[in-house]
């Protein structure tokens, strides 16, 4: 079995960020979110792995590599215009070729992993098998209609009267059948060509699309809010590591991660945090459920609940909290503020 992981998208959602930078490169507690998309993948045993990028494929590329760091190999899949998810199965068809794939969106978060489905999925080998979620917000995503048996009757993509709570999650397995299907279906009315779509081909002909419903931890890191609440649940989870410098008048307390060529200068550190390679905090206080990037600097700051990208500069601030800054920004000054600051930007806050 192979994987189609789909990150050619904009990212308009993540604005400033996703003007310099793909929004799958996003890091979430100190690794991008493609990165734990990959690993969840190669989890499952799946080795053979291709990337539809857009735009930005040179660098996603770049951070991602051969994908023998993840104990896989990587082929990158070019979509010229992002017309769909079923779109993206048609321009990878020849390095799909006759497998059974795994299609995943790259900027899903799935921190407890597919690989029971997938054991399931690869046992059963139902033309189709879609993973779904309950949600309050069905209206939001597409969903599906499913029979007590787990097979699906009916999909509808952003319905304006939902015909269940079971969102589509992203994530997907298929047989060969679905090329079929994917051929057969028009654009809908966005102009794109929908996977919901392809997979109501299916079913309309009777082919046996099973649900597959996942319990865990889900996030679609498409917004702010959303990376910020992915970075508190996953870092929930860290292990203390100082590989890094403490100096004694530091003190930890909690799950702290301090990355090699880290060093921490008279501060205080609350976890679960992590402080990135190479960064320096002095005479700061980073609160619970922060995560420093890498070659930071901060200075005479309190920070939590925040994500600070690698290259940034932060000084002189009390009391940010709830933060996304972007790589290589430098921010100053003191006063609560709430700041989502995109890549290479300068900022300055009256006290």
């Amino acid at each position: 079995m192979k994987a189609l992981v789909l990150s050619g998208g904009m990212g308009i959602r993540l604005r400033p960020f996703t003007h310099s930078s793909p929004k799958q490169l996003v890091p979430v507690a100190g690794k991008a979110v493609l990165e734990h998309v990959l690993d969840n993948i190669r989890d499952t045993g799946i080795s053979d792995i291709g990337i539809v990028v857009g735009d930005s494929g040179d660098r996603i590329a770049e951070a991602i590599g051969d994908g023998s760091r993840f104990g896989a190999r990587i082929t990158y899949i070019r979509q010229e215009q992002p017309l769909g998810l079923a779109h993206c199965v048609l321009v990878a068809r020849e390095f799909l070729g006759d497998d059974d794939f795994l299609l995943y969106l790259g900027d899903n978060m799935l921190p407890e992993g597919i690989t029971a489905i997938a054991r399931s999925f690869a046992k059963e080998r139902p033309p189709a098998q879609i993973v779904v979620q309950k949600v309050a917000d069905p209206g939001a995503f597409g969903v599906a209609a499913v029979d007590a048996d787990g097979t699906v009757v009916r999909l509808v993509e952003k319905p304006v009267t939902p015909v269940s709570d079971l969102a589509l999650i992203g994530v997907y397995f298929f047989t060969p059948a679905v090329h079929e299907a994917v051929a057969a279906i028009g654009p809908s009315s966005r102009g794109e060509l929908e996977i919901t779509d392809a997979l109501q081909w299916l079913v309309d002909r009777g082919a046996a699309v099973k649900a597959a419903e996942y319990t865990g931890y889900w996030q679609d890191t498409g917004q702010v809010d959303g990376v910020l609440e992915c970075n508190r649940r996953v870092l929930e989870r860290l292990r203390p590591d100082l590989a890094g410098e403490v100096d004694g008048a530091s003190r930890l307390t909690g799950a702290v991660v301090v990355e090699p060529g880290a060093r921490v200068v008279r501060s205080r550190i609350e976890g679960p945090a992590i402080i990135g390679a190479g960064s320096v905090v002095t005479d700061s206080h980073v609160g619970r459920y922060t995560s420093i990037g890498r070659r930071c600097e901060l200075r005479d700051t309190q920070i939590g609940d925040s994500i600070v990208l690698d290259g940034s500069t932060v000084t002189d601030l009390r009391g940010l909290t709830g933060s996304l800054i972007g790589r290589s920004a430098s921010v100053h000054a003191a006063g609560h503020h709430r700041l989502i600051v995109g890549d290479d930007a300068r900022v300055g806050i009256a006290s």
